[in-house]
């Protein structure tokens, strides 16, 4: 039997959380437990409904999407936090992700990846919108004469954020600097290796190099 997912959903205007709530309710085991209007209350909001992932405004009224994430760190994270902001600043978005943040989507691509964000942060992994993570790794890898623009036909098993780690596997960087680099866990990092070496089947990274190298992700 599928567990259900609790949300809770944060935004000073009630007709974005009607609208979200409106698309998760599409998912059988999506259950929005409650919604807030200003950041004073969340804390205790998402603690007193056990909701499992909050979707959380940048600009909340009273007390603003960081203010709530500071005070979840310091008192012991209750839920996921996915963020919603119409910024895509990467030193905000590192700030956001640092204090223990699992997913990022700006507003214009809420509607396209909601769904798969709550997915993705209920299973413990971290999720950004295509724009965001796109902008993210394009920032890792300027002015490196290595990166490839060749754009092959690589193993299809393989997703976007596989081949970026593949890539960066590749140009050298080390799991702590790609953990830094894309905002993510060195856990998530690891996770991300091992399940591209087993797509590839890989024996050891040597192998995940020939294979960027095999298909022009890099420049040899």
């Amino acid at each position: 039997m599928t567990k259900n997912i609790r949300i809770h959903l944060a935004d000073d205007h009630q007709i974005i959380i009607h609208g979200i709530q409106t698309l998760l309710h599409t998912v059988p085991n999506f259950k929005v437990v409650g919604s807030s209007l200003n950041g004073t209350t969340i804390f205790d909001d998402v603690t007193n409904n056990h909701a499992d992932v909050l979707v959380l405004d940048i600009s909340m009224p009273e007390k603003d999407g960081i203010e709530v994430v500071k005070e979840f760190a310091e008192k012991g994270f209750p839920c996921k936090v996915i963020i919603l902001s119409s910024y895509d600043d990467l030193k905000l978005i590192k700030e956001i992700m640092d204090l223990g943040v699992s997913g990022y989507l700006t507003k214009q691509c809420a509607g396209d990846n909601i769904i798969e964000a709550v997915h993705a942060v209920s299973n413990g992994e971290e999720y950004f919108c295509e724009s965001i993570r796109a902008k993210i790794f394009t920032n890792a890898t300027k002015n490196n004469p290595k990166l490839s623009t060749y754009k092959p036909n690589v193993n299809p098993l393989l997703t976007e954020r596989e081949i970026e780690i593949i890539i960066l596997i590749a140009l050298e960087y080390s799991g702590k600097e790609i953990s830094e680099e894309l905002f993510i866990s060195i856990n998530t990092v690891e996770t991300h290796r091992k399940n591209i070496m087993k797509k590839l089947k890989a024996r050891n990274t040597i192998g995940i190099v020939k294979y960027a190298m095999n298909n022009h992700l890099i420049i040899s």
